[in-house]
């Protein structure tokens, strides 16, 4: 991870770290992102250290546009060992996402338009705050996802062939 710099607030330079929590691997073979979009989450404070503790699952997560609100569904936040009764939260509820009424317009009038899906690709921390990646959507056919992991093994045989013929010719150049 790249650390940055960046002024606080007594003006003395500060690094920031994007800390990755949770990856949703699975959206990039069965979707085409077309964009994406960084926002922030509205959370729980119990929530908050479970994810600092990476007990986070994307799967089967997606967004979806309600009331004029973006809402991030179906992502599962395990819950706080050590928050008692009171302190405790849902771990499927619907969390709302922070974005700008202009993103989220756009965003409404893209799957309205022309029927893509919001998906979560990341959640990660960005200057302690929790921030989700979320990317615009089509979904891929099956014969789509066979021609991703041919082109795939492909690049793979490709540079398999390239590393051992580099390996001869050093062989060869050491004789």
């Amino acid at each position: 991870m790249k650390a940055k710099s960046a002024k606080s607030r007594n003006g003395q330079a500060r690094t920031s770290n994007n800390q990755v929590v949770a990856r949703n691997r699975r959206a990039r073979y069965d979707y085409e992102i077309l964009e994406t979009v960084e926002c922030g989450l509205v959370l729980h404070g119990s929530e908050v250290k479970s994810l600092r503790m990476n007990q986070v699952s994307l799967t089967d997560a997606y967004a979806r546009i309600h009331s004029g609100e973006i809402w991030l569904v179906g992502m599962h936040i395990a819950p706080y060992t050590q928050a008692g009764a009171y302190g405790m939260h849902d771990p499927e509820r619907s969390r709302k996402l922070l974005l700008h009424r202009r993103q989220i317009d756009y965003l409404a009038g893209k799957t309205l338009e022309k029927s893509l899906t919001l998906i979560p690709l990341s959640i990660y921390f960005k200057d302690g705050k929790a921030k989700a990646s979320l990317g615009l959507a089509r979904g891929k056919r099956m014969w789509d996802k066979r021609k991703a992991i041919q082109e795939r093994d492909a690049m793979r045989d490709a540079s398999r062939e390239v590393a051992q013929a580099t390996r001869r010719t050093r062989r060869t150049a050491d004789e």
